[in-house]
């Protein structure tokens, strides 16, 4: 028998491989995640309600985990793991909470208004940010979260330009600061400049990020002013599907040639699954071939595994990073804040005459 007949099969099984590699990691952000949904708990036993969403505890958790200690190598598949791959299958589950027949049933001019007011505040991130000098990839998901749906669109939108993880977490931290901005402003400034509930509401649906953080900043003009902005924060969620496209065909030329161009790129190498995955699900939603039972336990996973893949960027961030990032990242959030702001306060207006 010669040398060269040593056994070649000495690789331990796939599933015993993986468990190896991604285990660790993942079980760590399982338990930063933990912990960050008991303090939103407890944030709502002392305070009355969670001004930081177990999302944005997460992150920041993270990020102090990082500071304190980096996690080495036999953490980083699964961290890897959570920020992306969980995250999709997050995107996924999250299509189920929404169907077409509300937006459908507010009518027109809401609908079209909302879908301007996107573009807008799009295009008008995208100027303040070239002006401060902010990077391509961090101007593009600063646009994408003031302009639809926070952290998720951020998360969403961030595959497809091919941001780094320190560029979300980054973009995400200095975001979250401003929604929280605003959601603590806007009870104090709607009442002065609008007397319709219905205006109230629709204001806050159009410039808040979170559901929750919408139910938060309307709940006190009432009822119909918490029904109305929830359905307007929906109209910005759907916007996440052809923004996402958008971006993934302007990415894609980009990137090629004229001659790839040419021959053009397939459906499936312009639009990422899990978009695809999203766009499934709430067309199986507004079809109600998605049983009733079933929506409770998706948006349950979609919130766990979202929250995970927070802890995860959390934990890919480099807090010297954040603050190095500072000036141009703050200031580009900051007034495009205040255009949304002020656009939705136009539009509203010109919708409710209030």
């Amino acid at each position: 028998m010669t040398a060269h007949a040593a056994p070649t099969c000495i690789h331990p099984l796939k599933p015993v491989g993986f468990l190896r590699m991604s285990g660790p990691g993942v079980l760590l952000c399982l338990l930063v995640s933990g912990l960050a949904i008991g303090l939103e708990g407890a944030e709502t036993h002392l305070l009355g309600k969670a001004w930081l969403e177990s999302l944005n505890l997460a992150l920041l958790l993270g990020v102090l985990i990082r500071a304190v200690r980096t996690p080495g190598p036999i953490w980083t598949g699964g961290i890897r793991l959570c920020a992306r791959t969980l995250l999709n299958v997050a995107i996924v589950c999250l299509g189920a909470s929404f169907s077409l027949h509300a937006v459908f049933c507010a009518g027109p001019a809401l609908l079209l208004g909302v879908m301007g007011l996107v573009l807008f505040s799009m295009v008008f991130t995208v100027i303040l940010g070239r002006a401060t000098g902010l990077p391509t990839h961090q101007l593009l998901l600063v646009a994408c979260g003031n302009a639809i749906c926070g952290n998720s669109a951020i998360m969403a939108a961030a595959p497809v330009i091919g941001a780094k993880e320190k560029d979300i977490g980054i973009t995400i931290a200095f975001t979250a600061a401003g929604g929280l901005v605003v959601v603590l402003g806007l009870p104090l400034l709607a009442p002065a400049l609008l007397s319709s509930p219905n205006a109230q509401g629709v204001l806050a649906g159009l410039t808040v990020y979170a559901v929750p953080q919408v139910v938060a900043a309307a709940t006190p003009f009432g009822q119909t002013a918490l029904h109305v902005g929830t359905l307007v924060k929906l109209m910005r969620v759907l916007m996440l599907g052809p923004v996402c496209l958008a971006l993934a065909v302007f990415c894609a030329k980009q990137s090629q040639t004229r001659q790839d161009t040419m021959r053009g790129a397939s459906f499936a190498r312009l639009v990422p699954w899990y978009i695809t995955g999203f766009a499934a699900m709430m067309t199986a939603r507004s079809c109600n071939l998605v049983p009733d039972v079933a929506l409770a336990p998706l948006s349950t996973t979609a919130t766990c595994l979202t929250t995970m893949a927070m802890a995860a960027l959390g934990l890919s961030v480099e807090l010297r990073a954040v603050l190095h990032a500072g000036r141009p990242l703050a200031l580009s959030v900051f007034l495009s804040l205040l255009g949304l702001v002020g656009a939705s306060l136009i539009l509203v207006r010109l919708l409710f005459g209030a």
